[in-house]
């Protein structure tokens, strides 16, 4: 789940004469176009929000970076990522997400939707979605037609999350997006997205530049003669680690994810002001809010905290620009640390709920009792696969979550 930008957190609204705060021009822009995000607004509530299993305060999801570890292949960690999603499937979480990154050789998710269109041919019933696509990388169209796809392949079990930072670093965005200059706030986020979703929903009006432009797999298949293609498509998140996105998604009415687990100091006020901003939509009558949260469960306890360790000094090197495979914990333990680099180790590692599987429910229920997020959604991030799967079956042994 990448973050977005806080350069416009600080964004000002101007004051109707009845005193409800109005959204700037693109969020009016984008507000009008997400109008259509549903046929029904109990309908897409239901796409939207799960159901609590077992003995969890609300529904469990997984968001997969598709962690490559040192003396492992791509191909070693899409595999893992294909029996997580079958395993959590198989235990009732209630959504899998994959996320986009860019050149990090730790993280095999630069495609989210490829890996989707995989995990959707080896599972049945959980939700698969993007945590997310970072939106100003792609033209809006593209993004339509892909995610239109992956509703034909998995109809009603997609869901498409879109963030607005680059999900690398600038060289490398500057690359995906073909221009010599980052945009590094993203500033036309909200046009972007009025943009998409009108493709997704085929409605631009009449006399649009892109009024005779449809998205296909998508609507007009089902107003085209003989057509009989459901208009359904997957509702749109919005995902962000500060306030920008937190407010925009309050004012356009649609669901939200923050990421906790790199921005765990901006949660709560970013789930406030979301909540505070929330307008009753098409898609959602009440607002809602998942967070994302790094999460390590171990039978043995010594062995998380040397997991943890390697998540640290992973992030170290990824912020140092000396990226690499996620590092055993031995290499980890090995790695000499700068008394700086040391402090943002254990910064970073505090804000990882980790240990046996009772500390870890523990965990996981004061942070939904501080932030009242109507959903936990785990990411959990080790050297080998199969402690990967064992921290979420432990989780899920904890709470009593049901088996197949």
């Amino acid at each position: 789940m990448a973050a977005d930008k806080t350069a416009a957190d600080d964004a000002t609204t101007e004051t109707t004469a009845t005193g409800r705060a109005a959204a700037t021009p693109g969020e009016a822009t984008a507000g009008a176009a997400a109008a259509g995000e549903a046929t029904a607004g109990v309908a897409a509530a239901d796409e939207i929000r799960g159901a609590a299993r077992g003995s969890a305060p609300v529904p469990l999801s997984v968001l997969d970076l598709v962690t490559v570890g040192s003396g492992r292949t791509a191909t070693d960690a899409l595999r893992t990522s294909v029996d997580l999603a079958k395993f959590t499937e198989s235990r009732g979480f209630h959504r899998y997400w994959v996320a986009e990154h860019h050149s990090m050789p730790g993280v095999a998710s630069s495609s989210p939707a490829v890996i989707l269109a995989h995990l959707a041919a080896h599972t049945e019933r959980i939700r698969l979605g993007s945590g997310g696509v970072m939106l100003p990388n792609h033209a809006p169209l593209v993004i339509a037609e892909q995610f239109g796809t992956l509703e034909a392949l998995a109809p009603h079990r997609i869901d498409l999350g879109l963030g607005r930072a680059p999900g690398t670093d600038g060289a490398t965005a500057a690359a995906l997006r073909r221009s010599a200059t980052l945009n590094e706030g993203a500033d036309d986020f909200p046009e972007q997205l009025a943009e998409l979703i009108r493709f997704l929903d085929d409605d631009f009006p009449d006399g649009h530049r892109y009024g005779r432009i449809h998205a296909i797999p998508g609507p007009v298949q089902g107003t085209s003669p003989g057509g009989v293609q459901s208009p359904h498509r997957p509702p749109v998140w919005l995902l962000g680690s500060s306030g920008f996105s937190a407010r925009l998604a309050g004012l356009l009415g649609l669901p939200f994810a923050f990421a906790h687990h790199f921005s765990a100091q901006n949660t709560v006020p970013a789930l406030d002001l979301y909540r505070e901003s929330f307008r009753p939509s098409e898609v959602l009558a009440e607002p809602y809010a998942l967070i994302g949260v790094s999460v390590l469960a171990a039978d043995d306890e010594r062995e998380a905290r040397r997991q943890v360790l390697a998540t640290g000094v992973n992030m170290v090197r990824l912020r140092t620009g000396r990226p690499g495979l996620f590092p055993s914990p031995e290499e980890a333990e090995a790695y000499e640390l700068g008394a700086m680099e040391r402090e943002f180790v254990n910064s970073w590692t505090a804000n990882i709920i980790h240990g046996s599987a009772d500390e870890v429910r523990t965990g996981l229920d004061d942070l939904h009792k501080r932030t009242g997020a109507d959903e936990l959604m785990l990411t959990s991030h080790a050297h080998r696969g199969e402690l990967r799967l064992r921290s979420y079956e432990l989780v899920a042994d904890a709470y009593g979550l049901p088996t197949a």
